[in-house]
């Protein structure tokens, strides 16, 4: 556990356009005595803080190094041009890199898309950071190609973004030191992957119920009480005569 034994905590880390909030609601309904601290990071320094002890684990975008790290992809994310609403591409449901050509497309310097080559034309500068990019498009400086998700993180009323459908693609992973896998990073790895608080690597799984035992009857059927036979009467076959009454009357004749 991290913390003391007596009162372990978890910390949790993220990158700029990971929502941890439906995983953190189930950590709190399920380990309300293990109170969740959210760290926010940049994806530049996620490896450190990780590494560094600054947090038990995070929500990181890949690659990252697995020679001292653990990583769980989770989901893969839909690239998109950001772009002025009276721009010409917002007059489509869809671009290509090629179809950006002709446009300053901006470089911040943290950039987590890995380009073999970019598109469009260079700016004289790179922004600093994502949020300064996009205040440089709504400027009509130029455009900018981000994970979708930070886009709607920096959403202006005067910006709308567009799909590139032959962009690379930011992949968000749950990490954590491999070194460092507690019985807490645990527990959250099983509520990232969606177990139930009853399944077999839960916290505190739900003993179950003994049955109820029978009476021991050794194994052997219960006989019909003498004259008792199931479907005959008392005394004889079922429906007929009774067997008395007609050997009588043999006697007689």
């Amino acid at each position: 556990m991290t913390g003391s034994e007596a009162s372990p905590s978890f910390r949790l880390a993220y990158v700029p356009g990971v929502t941890p909030t439906k995983w953190v609601r189930t950590w709190n309904e399920r380990l309300p005595d293990v109170p969740l601290t959210l760290i926010a990071m940049s994806a530049a320094e996620a490896s450190d803080v990780l590494l560094g002890g600054g947090a038990d684990a995070g929500f990181v975008r890949l690659p990252v190094d697995r020679t001292d790290l653990s990583a769980i992809p989770l989901y893969t994310e839909t690239t998109v041009v950001v772009i002025p609403k009276d721009h010409i591409v917002a007059a489509v449901d869809e671009v290509s890199a090629e179809d950006l050509a002709d446009d300053v497309v901006l470089h911040p310097l943290d950039d987590t898309l890995e380009w073999e080559r970019r598109p469009g034309l260079p700016a004289i500068e790179r922004p600093a950071t994502t949020a300064d990019a996009v205040e440089l498009v709504a400027a009509g400086v130029g455009l900018l190609v981000v994970p979708q998700s930070l886009a709607r993180l920096h959403h202006r009323k005067d910006l709308t973004y567009r799909p590139v459908s032959d962009a690379p693609e930011s992949r968000i992973a749950l990490s954590w030191p491999q070194d460092k896998t507690t019985e807490l990073v645990e527990e959250f790895i099983g509520i990232v992957r969606g177990r139930t608080v009853n399944s077999t690597r839960g916290r505190a799984p739900t003993p179950a119920q003994p049955k109820t035992k029978r009476p021991d009857t050794g194994g052997a059927q219960r006989k019909p009480a003498a004259g008792k036979s199931a479907g005959k009467s008392p005394r004889g076959g079922s429906g007929g005569p009774k067997g008395g009454k007609r050997g009588e009357s043999r006697r007689r004749s």
